[in-house]
């Protein structure tokens, strides 16, 4: 008996082997998974987020400081894939696979049939996914580049932004004149002498 079972794992080893190695399995993003792989890599993804956003502390995100400096930097790094008021798709959310979520839309409305929690649970999955990414899913990890209150500033504006209308957008993402893209103003090393 312990033969037959070592023989049946073998060969499911092999098979597997086999099928990754002969590319059998489409991969392109303009062919869908199947449903069994497109439900494993959505739960892997999902329990993954769940248990790691436990021991995050949400800070106020009502500071209307940060709604402005994160409505730049989403207008900047995220509008082109997750859209802004008016629009229902671009070239990239289009072209991406898993077919990144329209924030500009209520959450209930992403299609991606997940529960996120209340709105602390929420705004830590958020602050989660932009500072470390989503593997094999175009979303960038932006932690090594921007600071925890830059990230946090981000996930205020994400939590108005399906409420604004295409001209609040317009308002909230532009950046103030001698602000660098940083939020900061421009750097003693940018002076001219005139």
């Amino acid at each position: 008996m312990k033969v037959l079972k070592l023989l049946l794992v073998l060969l499911a080893v092999l098979g597997a082997v086999g099928f990754i190695y002969m590319g059998v399995y489409p991969i392109g993003a303009d062919v869908p998974h199947t449903k069994p792989v497109y439900w494993l890599l959505e739960t892997v993804r999902e329990r993954s987020i769940a248990a790691r956003i436990g021991g995050i502390e949400v800070p106020p995100l009502d500071d209307p400081q940060m709604l402005l400096a994160g409505g730049a930097d989403y207008n900047d790094m995220c509008a082109g894939c997750h859209l802004k008021p008016g629009k229902t798709e671009s070239d990239l959310s289009i072209g991406l696979y898993p077919k990144p979520p329209n924030l500009a839309q209520p959450a209930e409305d992403h299609g991606d049939g997940h529960a996120h929690g209340d709105a602390r649970a929420s705004a830590a999955r958020q602050f989660w996914i932009i500072k470390h990414g989503i593997k094999a899913s175009g979303m960038p990890a932006w932690g090594p580049t921007h600071d925890d209150a830059r990230i946090w500033a981000m996930v205020a504006f994400l939590q108005k932004l399906p409420t604004l209308t295409p001209a609040q957008y317009q308002i909230l993402t532009a950046r103030g004149g001698g602000m660098g893209h940083d939020g900061h103003g421009a750097s003693a090393g940018n002076e001219h002498d005139d």
